[in-house]
């Protein structure tokens, strides 16, 4: 097969199945178009799946996040949640920039550290965190969300012994969502501000935090809203320092265009899927841009009319944010080799074409549910007028190791040797799920900086 002979097609719009075209970044355009005989390299080289980083794309995120908040006359530090993906590039990334890592485990923690992070800038989030996990963030001046009374004892404790002061935040339940099995209780709140001025020399409060699930930015602005009150209230009580308003991530984000998405929930029915699988919750694919979310988010009104943001810089108060996805969007995606093909158009009505790796990379069915962008299929064979439905199957032994279980409607038939390329798959999919499943070996993340106008690409092995 001929490099030069490959082509990079989508599925068409209009085709049956239903085609969800992801959205391309431009950069990722170029790379695709112009770069296909470097991918392909790497791919036979690396093995599959491969995952692509490009933190060129993650250092424009944050621009624009931050871009976003200034307009909004809001000031907040922003925190990458590292969960979100396990790459170095985007710590150093980070470090650059003078962004913050959110993380919830001492591994985490040493990485943020050794990507050059200050620990002051460094968030600590997660239940019930380890003692060894409490030491580091003392030692290093970190900032500590705290999730019960119980926890707030063990830190302080750790600090007295370390001889310092921890930096706090008490994470608290929201009124919206009372039975969130994260955070702090109305009555556990105000005896953990209690407890803040009895161990004031070893503990700072320093605002307060919450978690949310879902993407409604007027959820979030409510509970923002809160947790100023809180800060109010703190004040009052004597935590002077009570400064920080934690609002979390879920900043959505946007990987087709919303009248695809909606176009496609009116349509969507279980025989659209391999076996007739039939999921009940999809990720808000067509929601709103990162940045448009943060202004809504900002200019809520609160207390009769006046923004949120306006209300947070009336009385000194400062956000941060921990986005995830929302700072890798378009900033990776994910190459499959075609392994096989079983072409059952005659009895079933579709293919099962399987690639060489596992769901396991591509990791939305750990929320139980379907990876529903297209993947783009780069292929040598010549153009065919007809479209290919299949879905996309990984090569483990398991029935549920489906990459894809809706059918795709490719542009053409998928053949062995041909490349699929899963787009925007930095936030959660890389490696949130990736396991050694038949001792194979985890996929690797090649790191691509596209370099000045006409320069070619420039590639490394993460984390090398």
């Amino acid at each position: 097969m001929l490099i030069s002979q490959q082509v990079l097609e989508r599925p068409p719009a209009g085709a049956r199945p239903f085609a969800l075209t992801s959205l391309l970044h431009p950069a990722v355009a170029t790379l695709l178009a112009d770069h296909r005989a470097l991918l392909a390299d790497l791919l036979d080289g690396l093995g599959s799946p491969l995952h692509v980083v490009l933190p060129e794309i993650f250092e424009e995120n944050v621009v624009t996040l931050r871009q976003a908040f200034a307009e909004a006359g809001a000031t907040a530090d922003i925190w990458f949640a590292k969960k979100a993906n396990k790459a170095d590039c985007y710590v150093a990334s980070a470090a650059a920039l003078g962004v913050g890592i959110d993380v919830a485990s001492a591994p985490e923690l040493v990485k943020a550290l050794a990507g050059g992070v200050p620990g002051h800038r460094i968030g600590i989030s997660g239940p019930e965190k380890n003692d060894t996990l409490h030491a580091l963030a003392v030692r290093h001046g970190c900032l500590v969300a705290v999730d019960s009374i119980s926890e707030l004892r063990r830190l302080a404790a750790t600090a007295r012994l370390a001889r310092q002061q921890a930096r706090v935040l008490l994470r608290t339940r929201t009124d919206g969502q009372p039975g969130s099995r994260f955070g702090l209780s109305a009555a556990e709140r105000d005896a953990a501000v209690g407890l803040c001025g009895e161990l004031s020399a070893h503990v700072g409060l320093r605002g307060f935090s919450f978690h949310l699930n879902g993407y409604s930015t007027a959820e979030r602005a409510r509970a923002a809203n809160e947790m100023i009150e809180h800060c109010l209230d703190a004040r009052r009580r004597g935590s002077l320092s009570a400064e920080l308003i934690d609002i979390g991530g879920g900043l959505p984000v946007r990987y087709v265009e919303p009248r695809l998405w909606k176009a496609f929930l009116r349509q969507n029915q279980p025989a659209h899927y391999h076996a007739a699988k039939d999921f009940t919750d999809f990720y808000p694919y067509g929601g709103q841009p990162p940045a448009q979310a943060v202004r809504a988010i900002m200019a809520h009104p609160v207390d009769g009319g006046e923004s949120l943001s306006a209300k947070a810089a009336r009385n000194g108060l400062r956000f941060v944010v921990e986005p995830g996805r929302a700072l890798l969007d378009q900033a990776g995606f994910t190459l499959y080799r075609v392994q096989q093909v079983d072409d059952r158009r005659d009895t079933d009505g579709y293919a099962i074409v399987t690639v060489a790796g596992s769901s396991f990379s591509l990791s939305e069915q750990w929320f139980g549910s379907d990876y529903l962008p297209d993947p783009l299929l780069v292929s040598a064979q010549p153009a065919a007028d007809e479209v290919f439905p299949a879905c996309v199957a990984g090569s483990t032994c398991l029935e549920s190791d489906l990459v894809t279980w809706r059918k795709i409607g490719f542009p053409r038939p998928v053949r062995r040797g041909d490349q699929l390329v899963y787009l925007n798959t930095a936030g959660y999919q890389m490696d949130s799920n990736e396991s050694p499943f038949h001792d194979a070996a985890l996929p690797l993340k090649a790191v691509i900086r596209l370099g000045d106008e006409g320069a070619p690409p420039r590639w490394r092995l993460d984390g090398v």
